[in-house]
């Protein structure tokens, strides 16, 4: 017997917001039936490709818990580089720029999102065709 994951949950102060903000970022849309409103304390969105939902909880703490999750996005077209540059002018801060780190078409940039979530851009699909064979 397996599991399988339902949703992926993510703790933060402000659901309406950050889910609008992902929302942006990922193409995802709310749930049909059950939108999603400013002072909801519980948001719900989905990939309306493959049905992945996220759901953003408000929780009362001032500290958010430990960054033990984070989200490796991989572009569904165009590059990495222009992906970086969208999410920065969606409000994401840029902390840290691997690529190159482990050789011609490798790393990653490391952003957060506006409540410090962070995040991994890699590179896209196209991006990673072309590189040479390992």
């Amino acid at each position: 017997m397996t599991s399988l994951i339902s949703h992926t949950t993510v703790d933060c102060h402000n659901a309406y917001e950050l889910s609008e903000w992902w929302k942006k970022v990922l193409g995802y849309v709310d749930i049909a039936g059950d939108p999603n409103e400013p002072g909801h304390e519980e948001c719900m969105i989905r990939d309306p490709e493959s049905g992945h939902q996220l759901l953003f909880i408000e929780v009362p703490d001032a500290e958010l818990p430990a960054k033990r999750i984070h989200f490796d996005l991989r572009p569904r077209s165009g590059t990495q580089a222009e992906e970086v540059q969208r999410l920065i002018g969606l409000g994401a801060t840029q902390l840290d720029d691997q690529r190159g780190k482990y050789g011609p078409g490798t790393g990653w940039v490391v952003l957060a999102d506006p409540e410090g979530n962070q995040l991994c851009v890699l590179l896209s699909p196209a991006e990673r065709a072309a590189l040479p064979p390992r």
